[in-house]
Parts: C-alpha cells; sequence; structure tokens
C-alpha cells in the first residue's frame, strides 16, 4: 500500500528536479511598474530573457536580471551533472503581487492631507528546463 505512495512521491520529485524558482520579496517598487517588465520576459529562454533584461531601460529590468541569474544559479545547484546549455533553461512562471504598503502623508492646500501610497511588490520566478524528452 505505501509503495505506490512512495512510487508517487518520487515521480514528483523527479519533475521538481528540472524546476527551479526564485523569489524576491519586498522590492520598493510598485507592482504595475515591475509587470511591465516581466511581461517582456515571461515564456522566453533563459539566456534571451538575459539580454532583454539587460538592455531595458527600466530600473526593475536589473533587479529582475538578478533575480534571473540567482534562479538559474537555484537551477545548476539542483541540477550539478546537467549542462545548462543543453538543458535550454526558459522562464516558465513569473509572478508580480503586491507587497506591503508604506503609508505616507503628504500636507495638502487649505490644511488638509493626502495619503502616499509606497508601494512594494513580490516576484517569483520559476525556470525550467526545456529538455528533448519533454518536447
Amino acid at each position: 500500500m505505501g509503495s505506490r505512495k512512495k512510487q508517487m512521491a518520487d515521480a514528483i520529485k523527479a519533475e521538481k528536479k528540472q524546476v527551479a524558482f526564485a523569489k524576491l520579496n519586498n522590492c520598493p517598487t510598485s507592482p504595475r511598474k515591475m509587470r511591465l517588465v516581466a511581461d517582456l520576459v515571461r515564456g522566453e529562454k533563459a539566456d534571451k530573457a538575459l539580454q532583454i533584461l539587460r538592455f531595458s531601460p527600466k530600473e526593475a529590468s536589473r533587479r529582475l536580471e538578478k533575480l534571473l541569474l540567482s534562479a538559474i544559479a537555484n537551477w545548476q545547484a539542483k541540477n550539478e551533472d546537467a549542462d545548462i546549455e543543453e538543458a535550454n533553461l526558459f522562464v516558465k512562471e513569473i509572478r508580480v503581487d503586491g507587497g506591503t504598503m508604506l503609508k505616507r502623508l503628504r500636507p495638502a492646500p487649505q490644511g488638509r492631507a493626502h495619503r502616499i501610497r509606497k508601494r512594494s511588490n513580490h516576484v517569483t520566478i520559476v525556470v525550467d528546463a526545456l529538455n528533448q524528452t519533454q518536447s
């Protein structure tokens, strides 16, 4: 009875071996600005995504480039024997979620005050190997 459970667990573990992720929490950029850059690299091959981020003028692209390099390094740590060039890594998933908001007050005319919301975000990148076995 327990053997089937173990086989399933091993199958899931082998599946997850191809996938690696990296997270960036509390990044002090608004999620909307970060999503503009994240949409550029979603589904792209890892090396092409790095080039896109390298030459994008937006400030968010620097942070995403560093995060993507981290995700690739995490994949490398999981698969020490595998070669990055042969694996054809690609950005399987990239999520930008809203983080905590710092609420500040800005003085306004006639004794009023406007609330300033300084937004932050959480980014999750998942890289996967596009091997010939999958295609």
